[in-house]
């Protein structure tokens, strides 16, 4: 399956002919900021994206803060004019993953585009194009957009199969139907972010997609057997047991 990256620049021109030298790519592509951040906004697969600093209306770092706050496990490339060193420390500062000049020097961005999806690779080495690899493709596109409404049609119309046919496929192969899977999902990051931070059960309901916290509770509950709270001061009492000092 091809890497997914979003190129923004206002340049069109630039646009194509940048997109043309990374033709092992899919490149997406958006005139300025709003256009990107409404692109990632909807469930997507996107892998990479390549900022330009200088565009109409949002500036580039403005927009690099809203990704970065947003899909903080998303890579930023930023795209900086010759010798403008000011601007890339404010977009390195910005948590920008790193930079490239224009000219563009290719080789380096492919370098940089290669370390930055590296890890994202998807798991599994299924056939491209066969059921496998589509299911397979299906569930990683849901597990990415998580925090997303990820709809039946979306997924069937990114594998190219009716909704009705990839229903009933998608439970064959993973026993749940596609609403169950897709609220695990979410139930199982919400119960990551409880563990491993100390994020509000308000913020942890916004950041799996929920504005409601009191329907995140009741969901949370359902699919885990005890409300968001209980889970955080059942997992703190576990380690605390697992670190007690016995000393008798």
């Amino acid at each position: 399956m091809a890497f997914n990256i979003l190129l923004v620049d206002d340049d069109k021109e630039f646009r194509d002919e940048f997109s043309d030298l990374l033709y092992d790519y899919r490149v997406i592509q958006a005139a300025d900021g709003e256009e990107a951040l409404a692109v990632l906004s909807r469930p997507n697969e996107i892998d990479v994206v390549i900022l330009d600093v200088i565009m109409p209306g949002l500036k580039g770092t403005d927009v690099l803060k809203r990704i970065k706050s947003e899909y903080p496990d998303l890579g930023v490339v930023i795209l900086t004019g010759h010798g403008s060193k000011a601007t890339v420390i404010e977009a390195l500062k910005g948590r920008a993953d790193d930079y490239i000049e224009k000219p563009v020097d290719i080789p380096r961005a492919r370098e940089i585009i290669k370390r930055l999806i590296r890890h994202r690779e998807p798991p599994g080495d299924a056939v491209p194009g066969g059921l496998d690899a589509k299911m397979e493709r299906v569930i990683h596109f849901l597990d990415r957009n998580f925090e997303k409404r990820v709809s039946l049609r979306e997924a069937s119309d990114l594998v190219a199969l009716s909704p009705k046919y990839l229903s009933r496929v998608f439970k064959e192969r993973t026993g749940k139907g596609f609403e169950e899977y897709r609220l695990e999902v979410r139930m199982d990051k919400a119960a990551e972010l409880i563990e491993t931070t100390d994020f509000s059960v308000e913020e942890i309901a916004y950041r799996v997609g929920y504005e409601n916290a009191e329907s995140f509770t009741r969901l949370f509950k359902k699919i885990k057997g005890s409300t968001p709270t209980q889970h955080r001061e059942a997992r703190r009492g576990r380690e605390g047991i697992d670190g007690s000092d016995d000393t008798s």
